[in-house]
């Protein structure tokens, strides 16, 4: 089993999911029909997190496919880029490296195309030949719904968690995408016994619907909790954000930006949470620094290239503790 090009030490984070080329359009306020001009990206929610993540200096890797192609080369030039190691990151014969268009109307409607049927290279990710090692020791083990969706990734998930044994922080990123599962009951079965699994869970109100039958935040905050996570995260859109733990429940509004382009700040919000969370910090700085986060990168074009710094989402903090009348 390889154990990484960086050295021995164990990661901050390990991620493990989607990876592709992000195809965003130039022209904005038109159909793909009528787009001319295009700009190409990484891509991928769990590759996102990763880069999200060093971009605040922490040490991440990245486990996932793809294909034997140009677009799979340039993945690995990219994570290499981003500082993301991409030891874990192999080509498999068969299907190409996904992408995935989308459209952009701003603030509120990115419809997102997903090219990666009938299957891709990330859902191809063989249980025995996982990094068992580096997941168990990763001090943030970041893994996604859609890695369930088909084997045989749902197998090398649930044997991920079985080398880890629920050690904290391991974390499910509720990310549910329909168009990846036959239909939502299938998807809440898999949830199911992946929640079982993990520490942490986080995901928006429908997301949330589709895990464990609540839309309201703090049912459905509790219902995460009772299926035994410690800390429970439900994103609440204009609402802001909701932390739970068994002992603290904490609610931060959302962070007022011009929305260019919102396809990105989730997973900005979530390399911001691994940062918060080894960092230390109580619930409510994670909460708005994450939130800040995932709020800059909804003003940006791009998503992996969009990821703030540490000193970004402070000054951005800073102006919004300015803005609070005294």
């Amino acid at each position: 089993m390889r154990t990484g090009d960086l050295g021995t030490a164990a990661y901050d984070l390990v991620a493990m999911g989607r990876t592709g080329v992000d195809i965003y359009p130039v022209d904005h306020g038109v159909g793909l029909e009528d787009v001319k001009r295009f700009e190409k990206f990484l891509g991928g929610s769990a590759t996102n997190v990763a880069v999200a993540a060093a971009r605040y200096g922490r040490r991440t890797a990245l486990v996932t496919r793809t294909g034997h192609d140009p677009f799979g080369r340039y993945v690995h030039r990219a994570l290499r880029e981003f500082n993301v190691d991409d030891t874990f990151v192999t080509a498999v014969d068969g299907p190409p490296t996904p992408v995935t268009f989308c459209e952009i109307f701003p603030p509120d409607d990115f419809p997102l195309y997903f090219y990666r049927y009938p299957t891709a290279p990330d859902l191809l990710i063989e249980p025995d030949e996982i990094p068992a090692d580096v997941i168990r020791d990763a001090a943030v083990y970041w893994s996604t719904v859609t890695g369930l969706s088909q084997e045989p990734s749902r197998s090398a998930h649930f044997a991920a968690w079985q080398a880890r044994g629920r050690r904290a922080h391991s974390i499910l990123d509720l990310d549910y995408r329909p168009m990846f599962w036959p239909s939502p009951g299938a998807a809440t079965a898999q949830v199911s016994e992946a929640l079982k699994q993990v520490t942490v869970a986080v995901g928006n109100r429908e997301e949330c619907a589709v895990a464990v039958g609540e839309t309201e935040p703090h049912r459905a905050a509790d219902a995460l909790l009772a299926m035994g996570v410690e800390l429970a995260i439900v994103k609440q859109g204009p609402k802001g954000v909701l932390a739970a733990t068994a002992t603290e429940r904490v609610e931060v509004p959302p962070v007022p930006v011009t929305v260019v382009n919102g396809l990105g700040a989730g997973d900005a919000f979530g390399g911001a949470l691994v940062h918060g969370l080894l960092s230390g910090w109580e619930l409510r700085r994670i909460l708005s620094f994450a939130n800040a986060a995932g709020a800059i990168v909804a003003s940006r074009f791009e998503c992996s290239s969009a990821m703030p710094t540490t000193a970004e989402v402070e000054v951005l903090l800073g102006e919004r503790e300015e803005e609070v009348p005294r």
